[in-house]
């Protein structure tokens, strides 16, 4: 069943060879941090900031200066960042795979729910991999759980929705042929052992992850917030919530309980990211310039405009 413990990581690993983003950890991790701070406010443009003004805002989300030097420099060796040296000042960007590859995550986040009606019918993908190719099986879980599947058993998954093209290459290209992949009906048994398809999810557990989410920000107000205090509640929403469509791959309404809470939880997202934009954004630029002046391309995105993929 999944579990929010059960992803490694909220990006899937394999999707750029030259990029490996951190992975998730319990808590937030300060390459986690970095990488979040840098997408908020310079994906699009991917603008160069300090590595000072970098290692200040770590600070303010509580990494010492040493453990944001070690994340910036353990990212830039994963293909995330890249740097340059202006004098004794150094600065750092995404890489171009980074950015591309975080603005697709960004707008599978952000992206509205589905509403086209379902069809009662379900794509399941069955595979088989040899033991002893760890690192492939590893790679198309991964990339099945961004997709939104489940695992119904071992090798076979399953999610409600069809397969699309890019997916359908994409899997063909991981996995070398060893993936079968067909759409079907569920048949009901008259049986004691049993198992129903949605069984694949845990939606017990997914609905406290929703009124988790909904008890920490209802109460916040975001317009109160400023400065250091909005980049922090900013970055904490994003991190908080961007695991949730993963979990929660848009199951179809039927298949799930009454007051099925993805929609509140989407409008509080909303809401509490879209309001802290402009403070968070003005407290990172004068962050930035306190390091070398008015540093050009600094911009937060909206929840709208990440689900376009900022383009």
């Amino acid at each position: 069943m999944t579990s929010p413990y059960d992803i490694d990581e909220i990006f899937p690993e394999d999707a750029a060879a030259s990029v490996r983003l951190p992975r998730r950890q319990n808590g937030n991790s300060p390459q986690g941090l970095a990488v979040t701070l840098l997408a908020d406010y310079t994906l699009r443009s991917r603008a160069w900031l300090p590595s000072a003004a970098i290692v200040d805002l770590l600070a303010e989300a509580g990494v010492s200066p040493a453990g944001a030097r070690t994340a910036i420099s353990r990212l830039a060796r994963r293909g995330v960042l890249e740097g340059r040296r202006l004098g004794r000042r150094s600065s750092y960007r995404l890489t171009t795979a980074a950015a591309a590859f975080l603005a697709v995550g960004g707008s599978t986040i952000a992206a509205p729910a589905r509403t086209e009606p379902w069809d009662g019918q379900w794509t399941l993908i069955a595979f088989s991999l040899p033991q002893e190719q760890r690192a492939l099986r590893r790679g198309l879980r991964s990339q099945l759980r961004w997709l939104g599947y489940a695992p119904l058993y071992d090798g076979l998954w399953v999610c409600p929705h069809d397969i699309g093209e890019k997916a359908k290459a994409r899997l063909a290209e991981m996995t070398l042929g060893t993936l079968t992949v067909f759409r079907a009906r569920h048949v009901e048994l008259d049986a004691a052992i049993r198992r129903n398809p949605v069984d694949a999810w845990d939606i017990a557990a997914i609905a406290r992850q929703y009124e988790s989410f909904i008890g920490r920000w209802r109460p916040a107000r975001a317009g109160r917030i400023t400065g250091a205090e909005a980049v922090r509640a900013r970055t904490e929403v994003m991190d908080t919530y961007r695991r949730l469509p993963v979990l929660d791959p848009q199951l179809p309404a039927r298949l799930l309980p009454p007051g099925w809470l993805r929609e509140p939880a989407r409008d509080l997202f909303t809401s509490v990211y879209d309001e802290l934009a402009e403070p968070a954004e003005n407290h990172v630029r004068a962050v930035a310039s306190r390091h070398g002046g008015e540093v050009p391309g600094i911009g937060a995105h909206t929840v709208a405009r990440l689900a376009t993929g900022l383009g």
